[in-house]
């Protein structure tokens, strides 16, 4: 039996904001079922890299698969972008994001958030979604907060509702950018767990984060990213227990001061 091919899977990809450039050829694959970690100071390239697999950000070089079919592109450099809407949107809404600012529209209750995109989107019965919705908001812990609204709750309790939201549109893979980086460390620990949970079931998930112990327990892979290159790579015990680069050590042991 052929193995299935990666969620997602990235090779030589360049990316420049005019002259600055922020990715200078990384490759990355997420297998079905595991978790990658994307770990390095600010501006390594780390949120860049996340927002491109999704497709929010047009590269300038370099493919990008999603479950084994390649994204068509159309011009070159910084013309570069996809050929075609269709399959941005078809990839788009199978990759669900988890920004680090919650994202939730203050003039829809919980619920109501976590409903519009299946709705409008995948065009999905209401009943159905409404019936998934509470599902996932239970699942995160505040299936209780359905009819309030985003200001009435803490910040780990409105990302816990984006994370709802994206698992609502039953995605092939979560992306998650920095979901922790907002958070008091009390709240913090609330999405941690939530993020521990989904990992357990063997989602598909890459995640941007500056938790190293977060990375260290939920990833299957872990990459270590400096101005925009890939430094060092690979499973969680070997990269936090014996890293090879002298950037990597320095890294770690200075998020280990913080």
């Amino acid at each position: 039996m052929t193995a299935a091919p990666p969620v997602i899977e990235i090779a030589n990809l360049h990316k420049a904001y005019g002259a600055l450039e922020v990715l200078k050829g990384v490759s990355i694959t997420a297998p079905k079922g595991h978790v990658i970690s994307l770990i390095g100071s600010s501006g390594s390239g780390k949120s860049t890299l996340l927002r491109c697999c999704n497709l929010l950000e047009d590269s300038q070089q370099g493919d990008i698969r999603f479950k084994g079919e390649p994204v068509l592109w159309k011009g070159q450099g910084h013309n570069r972008r996809p050929a075609d809407p269709a399959q941005v949107l078809r990839i788009r809404t199978n990759l669900s994001m988890v920004f680090q600012q919650f994202n939730l529209w203050a003039h829809m209750t919980i619920l109501q958030n976590v409903m519009e995109a299946p709705l409008t989107v995948l065009r999905r019965d209401r009943a159905e979604v409404e019936q998934a919705a509470r599902a996932y908001l239970d699942k995160v812990g505040i299936g209780d907060k359905c009819d309030v609204y985003p200001a009435q709750l803490s910040g780990g309790q409105q990302q816990r509702a984006a994370i709802a939201r994206g698992l609502c549109m039953e995605p092939e893979a979560l992306l998650f950018d920095e979901p922790t980086s907002a958070l008091d460390p009390e709240l913090e620990q609330e999405v941690v767990k939530v993020i521990k949970d989904l990992a357990a079931e063997g989602r598909t998930m890459i995640i941007v984060t500056h938790d190293m112990k977060l990375a260290h327990d939920v990833s299957d892979h872990v990459v270590f990213l400096h101005q925009g290159l890939i430094e060092e790579q690979g499973p969680p015990e070997t990269l936090f227990g014996a890293p090879k680069s002298e950037r990597l050590r320095g890294f770690l042991s200075a998020t280990h001061a913080a």
